[in-house]
This record gives C-alpha cells, sequence and structure tokens, in this order.
C-alpha cells in the first residue's frame, strides 16, 4: 500500500523576530471646545461642587467656622451639630448609604458619578479651561506640541502652569481649611508662618491635583479609580448609556450637505471625528461602550451639533438603552432598581432619624475600682462614682445629676455642673446610703444627667450601688 507523503508546513525561520509592546506610550489628549446641552449641566454641576468646595469653609455658624473637622480636639463641627468619634458609626453608615445612591444611580443610568461629579473629573475640565485659556483650542494646542521652543510658546506654557498651579495650591488651601480654622490659615499662609503639618499637607495636596487633573488626566480614570473595572457589573440591558446607533449611522463616509446620501447606502454618520476630538478619555464611541467611557456627554453634543449642522435628525449618539437600540421597549422599573431604591430609602430615614433625634450630651459612669464601698463614721455607705460628661453642643449648658432606684439614697455632691461647648469633663459623686437600709449586697440604680435650660438634653444610666451583705 503506497503511503501519502507528508507535506511540511512548517514555517521556515526568516531570522526575523517579533516584538510587541505590552505597554503603549500615552498620548496627550487634546479636547476640542464644544457646546451643548450636556454640556451645561457638567458646568452647572462642576461650578456647584467647586462652590460648595471653596465656600464651606468661610461659612460662619454661632461665631464658628460652619465645617471644621477639628483632629486634636476630636471634634467634628458640621454647622450647628457636632459629632465625636463616638459617633464613628453615623460616619459609615453614611458611607453606606452614598455607596448605595451610587449603585442606584449606576444600574439606573450608567457612570453619571463619573461625568458630573467625580471630583476628579470636575477638576480636569478646570485645567483643560486653564490650557485652552493660555494655549488656544485643540487645533492650536497640537500645533504648540510640535512647534520648537520659542519666546511666545514659553510665554503661553508658563502661562499655562501658573494657572494650573494657581488652582492646585488654592484647592490645597480650602482642603487643609476643612481641618484647620481657614481664616487663621490664610494669614499664616500669607505671613509665610504655617505650621509643618499645614505647610505638609498644602504641598502634599497641591501636588496631587496639580499631577492628577493636569499631566494624568484620564490615567487616573483608566487605570487608577477602581469604579471603571466593577461598574459594568452593575449594567443590564435596561441601563441607561452613551451609546451609538449603528444600525442608522453605518455605513459611515464624508458626503456634501442636501446629497441624497442615503440612495448610495450611505448611513447618517459623516466620519467627522467630532465626537472623538472632545471625548476627555480619547475613545471613539462608535466602537461601541467600552469600560474607560465617563459618560460625560461630551460626544453627544458634538454629534448633535454635526446633525444640526448637516440637517440630519439629532440622537446619532444619544443616551440610550440596549433594549431600545435593538428596538424593544425600555423597561425602568425592574426589580434590581427598585430593591436599591426601597434600601436607600430606609436607610436615608433611619439615618436622619438617628442625626437629628441624637442627645447631644455624652454620659459614662465609671464606679470607684480602689474599693466597693465606703463605710462614714455616722454609719451610712458611701459609693463613688466617675461621670465623664461630654457637651457635644455649641453652646454652654448647665446640667442636673440626679439619682433613684433606691429610697433613702442621697447624692452627697453639688448637683449642678456647668459644661461648656464642646468641653468633656471628669465629675466625681457620691452616693450615701443608710446601712440600716441595705437589705441585700447590691442594687440597680439610675443617674440622671438633664440640661437645666432644655429637657430634652437627658441621659439615664444605670449602674451599681454596692454595700455591706446583710447580717443573717
Amino acid at each position: 500500500m503506497n503511503q501519502i507523503p507528508v507535506k511540511d508546513v512548517t514555517p521556515k525561520d526568516s531570522g526575523k523576530k517579533e516584538t510587541y509592546e505590552l505597554y503603549a506610550n500615552r498620548e496627550h489628549i487634546h479636547v476640542k471646545f464644544y457646546k451643548g446641552i450636556f454640556k451645561n449641566f457638567r458646568v452647572i454641576s462642576g461650578s456647584i461642587m467647586l462652590l460648595m468646595f471653596y465656600a464651606f469653609p468661610l461659612i460662619e455658624w454661632n461665631g464658628r467656622q460652619a465645617i471644621l473637622f477639628d483632629l486634636p480636639s476630636r471634634q467634628f463641627h458640621v454647622f450647628g451639630m457636632t459629632f465625636w468619634p463616638q459617633d464613628f458609626m453615623l460616619l459609615s453608615w453614611l458611607l453606606i448609604i452614598l455607596a448605595f445612591t451610587l449603585f442606584f444611580v449606576t444600574v439606573f443610568a450608567g457612570r453619571l458619578w463619573c461625568g458630573y461629579a467625580c471630583p476628579q473629573f470636575v477638576w480636569t475640565w478646570l485645567f483643560i479651561w486653564a490650557e485652552r485659556i493660555a494655549e488656544g483650542d485643540r487645533n492650536q494646542r497640537m500645533k504648540l506640541d510640535k512647534a520648537p521652543w520659542s519666546a511666545s510658546k514659553f510665554r503661553k506654557r508658563a502661562i499655562k502652569h501658573a494657572l494650573w498651579l494657581f488652582i492646585a495650591i488654592t484647592s490645597a488651601v480650602a482642603f487643609v481649611g476643612y481641618f484647620s480654622p481657614i481664616r487663621q490659615l490664610v494669614s499664616d499662609l500669607a505671613s509665610f508662618s504655617l505650621g509643618p503639618w499645614e505647610m505638609w499637607w498644602i504641598g502634599f495636596i497641591a501636588v496631587a491635583t496639580y499631577a492628577n487633573a493636569g499631566w494624568l488626566r484620564e490615567q487616573v480614570c483608566i487605570y487608577m479609580c477602581p469604579y471603571a473595572r466593577f461598574q459594568s457589573v452593575m449594567f443590564d440591558q435596561d441601563t441607561l448609556v452613551i451609546s451609538y446607533d449603528e444600525k442608522r449611522g453605518e455605513s459611515r463616509g464624508k458626503r456634501k450637505k442636501n446629497t441624497d446620501y442615503k440612495a448610495e447606502g450611505m448611513g447618517d454618520c459623516i466620519d467627522c471625528g467630532f465626537c472623538v476630538n472632545v471625548c476627555p478619555v480619547g475613545i471613539d464611541i462608535r466602537d461601541g461602550l467600552q469600560y474607560e467611557c465617563v459618560a460625560c456627554g461630551a460626544c453627544v453634543d458634538a454629534c448633535d451639533d454635526i446633525m444640526d449642522r448637516m440637517g440630519y435628525e439629532k440622537g446619532l449618539v444619544r443616551y440610550t438603552t440596549e433594549h431600545q437600540l435593538e428596538g424593544n421597549k425600555t423597561h425602568l422599573l425592574r426589580p434590581r432598581l427598585i430593591g436599591y431604591l426601597l434600601v436607600l430609602i430606609a436607610m436615608c430615614i433611619a439615618f436622619g432619624y438617628t442625626v437629628f433625634s441624637r442627645v447631644p450630651l455624652e454620659v459614662d459612669i465609671l464606679r470607684d475600682r480602689g474599693q466597693l464601698y465606703n463605710e462614714t463614721s455616722n454609719g451610712l455607705i458611701e459609693n463613688v462614682y466617675k461621670l465623664k460628661l461630654a457637651n457635644k453642643e455649641q453652646q454652654d449648658h448647665d446640667y442636673r445629676i440626679s439619682v433613684s432606684g433606691v429610697e433613702g439614697m442621697q447624692l452627697i455632691s453639688e448637683p449642678v455642673v456647668t459644661i461648656k461647648a464642646g468641653e468633656l469633663l471628669d465629675y466625681n459623686i457620691r452616693i450615701h446610703l443608710n446601712k440600716e437600709e441595705i437589705k441585700r449586697p447590691n442594687y440597680d440604680i439610675q443617674i440622671t444627667v438633664e440640661a437645666l435650660d432644655d429637657s430634652s438634653i437627658s441621659i439615664t444610666e444605670e449602674n451599681r450601688f454596692i454595700g455591706p451583705a446583710p447580717r443573717r
């Protein structure tokens, strides 16, 4: 039987080796200036955030900075309320609420937080604005990058970096002003008398802002932010995301205005690249939804502008859902979204009730551990207690201390004590009970601390009164 010869298909070694770069050098993204409704929304939301960030430390509230996180005193003042380390659970609760809010918004409309409220992107757009003021629009900046160094180029670059540094330093001062009184901080900065910690943190925040918003920009969103990696898990076919209508846009190509492009088998996309030129992360939305997309709506505004100029219907790139693109009906109310909303509402109600109904007074009671009890010269049994009292309000209060639980028990200490706003006071009290009235070794007693000028500020704590075992 004849054997069929096997042909050797192994490629011959040409001596050339192919190499692949695992890391591509970053190309600077020059964002083109544009106008549109979603840009207006972003400018409004960003302006509100910047105004709140810079203005809150400057607001006075009852003679005190409205928002001040006083770490040395371990007091956190938020307008009319003062929080202490014991209230740390409220901060954890607030962070959980914010996380559920982010989940709810993401399920409903994708990365709206990134596009309209994320501090990284708010400051990035601010730095892009400063760059455009100093160096011109996209094409001018690209030409400037390629141009050799000259007096004009040096001047423009100097102005840009001066604006960047000004924004970075003022942002750092405002941030540190939440932890150190802002007026004193600015005064010390002007007189070059800052303390080492203030100087360190202002320098650190300024450098971080300058680097993140000026140089790294989209790299922070693409490579550093974990949200970009897991946000797609919360997406479904009814999530509102920015999408390119491929059925309407393809095939794309350039054409003259008022021509019958459909007769030539072309779609509405004129392949102008405007949607790419305005994207702050440099993606082409026509390639489909990508994890780099921050849902800022820049490509929507750009495309709508081109469609309007060409006389076509707007919405080739738009906020829509996968179901809607496929011609199906979008289901806004779905189990997961409703679940997030119900949990969020419940947590907000419970958190609000806890915050606004909390008593602005902290009472901790410790019995004297040196001995169980004392017997006075006149035959009375004495217990000593150490009260730790914290006035959490931003005004002074007089508090009355009273005891109850056993008939005949007497408080042998000054019953009224004054505690200043934000003060933590250690106060010892003595309680006497007639030896003849003691029927068992210990009793449960109640110690009440109540503000004289506000009966709603009252706390009752239980403790033990210990005496000698009664004789049989």
